[in-house]
């Protein structure tokens, strides 16, 4: 009976352990990650933004700033697919999707908000959304809270969020395995991006249309860009 267990055990560790993560952009600050079965929205654009949208079906929402560029939580569901929303800090548990949240400063919209830094562990990735954050000052509590980091989304727009500049000198203290830019594009700064990757030292880097990563793929890199680009 310990024999078959072990086996059953091994058999679905192989099973995870094989699963992609799927990271895919819609625009501004909103990201989707499915990894099986669990998909999660990140800042989905609303309804009543002036940016483009999109919706797709999501198991967890979680909304960094109270924006119409990122509170879009009608966005994230479809049909009978509707999401737990959490829209600030504290800590969570969903779908064995263990979510902190932590206070931040934004001044995204032209006057001083709170913004949540989310840290996400799925299935033994470490992921970091920094959302709208406007300062490079972190907290001890953040700090002492984040160790090691996979995945960081970084906000790179200006005008209300981190400058290009100060969004790869944050990220890097977080010594990430790979960052991924976002609050570019249709919003923030015209020339945000090209700023981010000359900060880089890559220049030539090419968006993708979707990351898919196993947990081997993010091991051994150090700080490495990835660029996404959106899907609406």
């Amino acid at each position: 009976m310990v024999h078959m267990l072990n086996k059953v055990y091994f058999f679905d560790m192989i099973v995870r352990y094989n699963i992609y993560m799927i990271i895919t952009s819609h625009g501004a600050e909103s990201i989707r990650i499915q990894f099986g079965d669990t998909i999660i929205a990140f800042n989905p654009i609303s309804k009543a933004s002036k940016l483009k949208s999109g919706q797709f079906g999501s198991d967890i929402a979680l909304v960094s700033l109270r924006h119409p560029d990122m509170n879009g939580i009608e966005n994230a569901g479809r049909g009978d697919k509707q999401p737990f929303v959490i829209k600030g800090p504290g800590e969570y548990e969903v779908k064995d999707v263990l979510i902190k949240g932590f206070p931040s400063v934004s001044h995204y919209g032209e006057i001083e908000r709170i913004n949540t830094i989310y840290t996400v562990v799925l299935e033994e990735m470490n992921i970091v959304y920094l959302g709208a954050i406007d300062t490079t000052e972190l907290s001890s509590d953040i700090i002492e809270s984040i160790d090691t980091v996979d995945i960081l989304f970084v906000p790179i727009g200006g005008a209300g969020v981190l400058s290009a500049s100060e969004s790869y000198k944050l990220a890097l203290k977080f010594e990430p395995s790979i960052i991924i830019p976002i609050h570019y594009g249709d919003i923030g700064e015209k020339d945000a991006l090209k700023t981010f990757l000359k900060e880089s030292g890559d220049e030539t880097l090419k968006p993708t249309d979707k990351l898919t990563l196993k947990k081997k793929d993010v091991a051994g890199k150090e700080s490495e860009v990835m660029i996404l680009s959106s899907s609406v």
